[in-house]
């Protein structure tokens, strides 16, 4: 068997201030044909679990594109068009195939393409024709169209949140397309649109039950698939929103029941899943008050991976206008910073202007006088499903009491080693910040004594209401109650 896998995406925050070009690519992983590393990066899982099945059926693998980007504003429509046209390029080198397997993400759009995923999955159709099966492995904070379901036989979207699962969901997806292939199953879809926006936190309940629940009826009386889509609330586009895609084998009827039945499920949660965020002033009060310590603080506004810059100042401020000492915060995205503290050195004691550089959701620059602690050159963190992944020139300065991490590629807190690789001890913290929504859980829950969820000012605000949707499907809850 003959089989095409490459990868092409990124989440896209159409409100967000930084535009995704070429340099966003190249700087989160930019692999043109068969040149993808031994080594899993975030979305190109497909490919990864590929290498392994192919080599032990004895099948041809073609590898193709892949080219991920850090979550950021809408692509341009030149770097798009470009990248989409290399991996159908690649394709077309590849064919005859039996089997075309994707990573992407689900919420890419670009200037001109509200659906970049159903624009390239249409594409890929038209390329193969009907008798090639076509899956996609999916972040399930994706825009669940009609044109990704219409154009490929199978969609998988990772389950947990964060997302611990990619390597698990990728294999389901190469298992389950492998199968259609072989004629063994006959996926059938139905997809239910919930009216909502949900994010569902596998952390806690109900979403962690929930999630249990649909893998245990996964596998049994012809179901082969479930995923929920919880939509990305930043994207404003037509099918922003959640819902719930499930794949029976030739079973139309089951799927639309079961779909219907696990979206009005979801439906009866809402208020449960619906995340608690504080403001700052409440969050850093509960904090202060905690009886065990360390205490940490999402700052979900200014989270890397849901497209924003990663160098607010807001929960910095009034922590320092507060007195808030033996406190971290990181990472923060300021490239002058940091080259100020490399060109100064480890034990210098100098004034630097961090954060708030990229507009008003920023706030303000902070001058503060800092001591630069440790500084490592091309620094790597533990991403998901520990994968490495880069964060730059990384520094770590002190200013009254609070240690800071500072980064030049732009990403969000998933590993407590973009931390303690510059020697910074976070369990004799009280207060730890993290730039990040959820994903820094799985490694910071296990020694946080509380995490608290803060909607601070940001280009990700939590506050949907605020956001000049023009787009969306309209009505959808909590927008519309």
């Amino acid at each position: 068997m003959r089989v095409f896998t490459a990868s092409l995406a990124t989440e896209t925050n159409t409100f967000g201030p930084i535009p995704t070009g070429a340099d966003a690519f190249k700087a989160r992983g930019y692999f043109p044909a068969g040149t993808h590393p031994e080594a899993l990066s975030f979305f190109a899982a497909p490919l990864w679990v590929a290498r392994q099945v192919c080599a032990a059926e004895g099948w041809t693998l073609i590898e193709g594109l892949v080219a991920g980007a850090q979550p950021g504003g809408v692509t341009t429509r030149a770097v798009y068009e470009s990248l989409r046209d290399e991996l159908l390029a690649d394709l077309r080198r590849a064919l005859p195939v039996k089997m075309v397997l994707l990573g992407l993400h689900g919420a890419m759009v670009a200037d001109g393409y509200d659906d970049c995923e159903g624009d390239l999955l249409r594409r890929v159709r038209e390329i193969v024709g009907p008798g090639v099966v076509i899956g996609a492995e999916l972040d399930p904070h994706n825009h669940l169209t009609a044109e990704m379901t219409g154009n490929a036989d199978l969609l998988v979207a990772f389950k947990e949140y964060p997302h611990t699962d990619i390597v698990e969901r990728a294999r389901e997806l190469v298992a389950l397309s492998s199968a259609a292939a072989r004629g063994e199953v006959r996926p059938v879809h139905a997809v239910v649109d919930c009216e909502m926006i949900v994010t569902i936190h596998t952390t806690n309940e109900p979403g962690r039950s929930l999630v249990d629940r649909i893998r245990a009826l996964e596998g049994r009386d012809g179901v082969l698939s479930i995923s929920l889509t919880h939509g990305f609330a930043l994207g404003d586009v037509p099918g922003m929103g959640t819902k719930v895609l499930v794949y029976t084998d030739g079973n139309q009827a089951k799927a639309d029941a079961l779909a219907q039945s696990l979206a009005d499920e979801l439906i009866s949660l809402r208020e449960q899943l619906a995340v608690p965020f504080l403001g700052i002033e409440a969050a850093l009060d509960q904090a202060v008050a905690a009886p065990a310590k360390p205490v940490v603080l999402a700052d979900r506004a200014d989270n890397p991976g849901s497209g924003s810059p990663g160098d607010s100042t807001f929960i910095l401020r009034r922590m320092r206008e507060r007195g808030i000492r033996n406190a971290a915060i990181g990472p923060m995205w300021d490239l002058l910073a940091v080259r100020i503290a490399f060109e100064a050195g480890v034990g210098a004691h100098l004034p630097l202007r961090i954060g708030g550089k990229v507009g008003p959701a920023s706030g303000d620059p902070l001058d503060l006088m800092c001591e630069v602690k440790a500084l490592v050159p091309n620094m790597m963190m533990t991403g998901l499903s520990g994968a490495p992944t880069p964060v730059g020139d990384a520094a770590l300065v002190v200013a009254d009491g609070i240690e800071i991490v500072l980064i030049t590629r732009r990403n969000q807190a998933m590993g407590t080693d973009v931390f303690t690789n510059l020697g910074c001890d976070l369990a004799s913290k009280d207060i730890i910040v993290v730039k990040s929504a959820q994903h820094f859980q799985a490694a910071f829950a296990p020694f946080a004594k509380s995490v608290l969820h803060v909607e601070a000012p940001g280009a990700a605000t939590p506050d949907l209401a605020s956001l000049p949707y023009r787009k969306i499907k309209r009505p959808k809850w909590p927008l519309d109650r």
